[in-house]
């Protein structure tokens, strides 16, 4: 599967990092860009992000990566975690940055565009831009974590929205499966 995963500035650099963790080592083309705040919220948040080998790492500010244009086929961006900013210019088709600029070409081309939204509590424009961009295709994911599994640590707890994602892109990861095994005990 050909992914563009994008970090923006919200709190929750764990589930980016989650997410980069279950798809490594798993035969993915992965593409990752990170806004500036994001890069200044993982510092804070985790220190750094563990990126698998073979990723490509694009500036937000550049516009020449091959999924900015709807010419190149890829599978899905995922958008993880995704500020209520940046659902807001995703909404308005703003194309200021190589972020937004993808989601547009994702959406006009309907590509599978994945946003895990990660701000509380939402105000009439939040769920506005949120219902435009459903209604333009998008997924929205809000990042909350489920408790069924008992989950035991910071990453298990990651991993209850992760797998979310996972399966909507139609990668099964065995681990998930133990997970659904757990929640049902």
């Amino acid at each position: 599967m050909r992914l563009l995963i994008a970090g923006t500035g919200a709190s929750g650099s764990l589930y980016l990092q989650r997410l980069l963790h279950h798809l490594k080592g798993k035969g993915h083309e992965l593409h990752l860009v990170l806004s500036t705040y994001a890069k200044q919220v993982i510092a804070q948040e985790i220190g750094s992000l563990t990126i698998p080998q073979g990723t490509l790492h694009y500036q937000d500010k550049s516009m020449s990566a091959p999924f900015a244009s709807g010419s190149a086929l890829f599978d899905a961006m995922i958008v993880i975690p995704c500020t209520m900013a940046t659902v807001g210019r995703i909404a308005a088709g703003t194309s200021d940055s190589l972020i937004l600029r993808a989601a547009d070409v994702f959406l006009k081309e309907r590509r599978k565009l994945m946003l895990v939204v990660r701000e509380t509590p939402w105000n009439l424009i939040h769920a506005r831009n949120v219902v435009t961009v459903m209604e333009a295709g998008a997924t929205i994911f809000p990042a909350m974590p489920s408790f069924y599994s008992n989950p035991k640590t910071f990453e298990e707890l990651a991993d209850t929205v992760v797998f979310r994602v996972l399966d909507q892109l139609g990668i099964h990861l065995e681990e998930a499966y133990r997970w659904g095994d757990r929640e049902q005990k």
